[in-house]
């Protein structure tokens, strides 16, 4: 008997490995929301640190997180570094370009796992309609990550945060 609940284990372990190892070598995780203010005026709220406390879904998570800024106030080279509670781990946070139809940024995660990720924004519409937001997020999928995603995806376990974060932006974008 215990060979067979051995061996069930063994085989349970081995096709695990197997789908992990089929996963992409890449996620993407995106989600858009339109908002009834100008893309400069949601650019201003992304690409300012400062501001992401009003729109971040992450800043409400751990209201005593430790969040230090350096290079120049927004815009490219900006840098947010932040180190908090177990749900929103450390990491750091740089401003890699600033245009008026996408902010592009380098998102590092330390802990509670390494990760190299890019974030991006893209702001389009008609002057006279809603500016449509895009949040995408992008990168390598290491094997650990390959073995979560065996039971989730990238999409489930990020993609809620993003729908509350453009919820809150647009509230922040659309009330003075």
């Amino acid at each position: 008997m215990l060979k067979l609940i051995a061996a069930v284990v063994v085989l349970a372990v081995v096709i695990i490995l197997i789908l992990a190892a089929t996963k992409p070598a890449t996620f993407h995780v995106e989600r858009s929301i339109a908002i009834a203010a100008s893309p400069e005026k949601i650019a201003a709220f992304v690409t300012d640190f400062h501001r992401w406390d009003a729109w971040s879904p992450w800043a409400k998570l751990d209201p005593a997180m430790q969040v230090t800024y350096s290079g120049p106030d927004s815009g490219t080279g900006s840098i947010y570094h932040w180190k908090g509670n177990s749900k929103v781990g450390e990491g750091e946070m740089e401003i890699l370009s600033a245009t008026p139809e996408k902010t592009d940024i380098r998102l590092d995660f330390i802990k509670p796992f390494e990760g190299k990720n890019t974030a991006t924004f893209y702001y389009s519409g008609l002057p006279a309609g809603p500016t449509t937001v895009r949040w995408t997020m992008d990168g390598p999928s290491s094997f650990m990550t390959k073995l979560m995603m065996v039971f989730t995806s990238m999409d489930k376990m990020v993609g809620p945060d993003f729908d509350r974060g453009l919820t809150n932006l647009k509230s922040a974008a659309e009330h003075p």
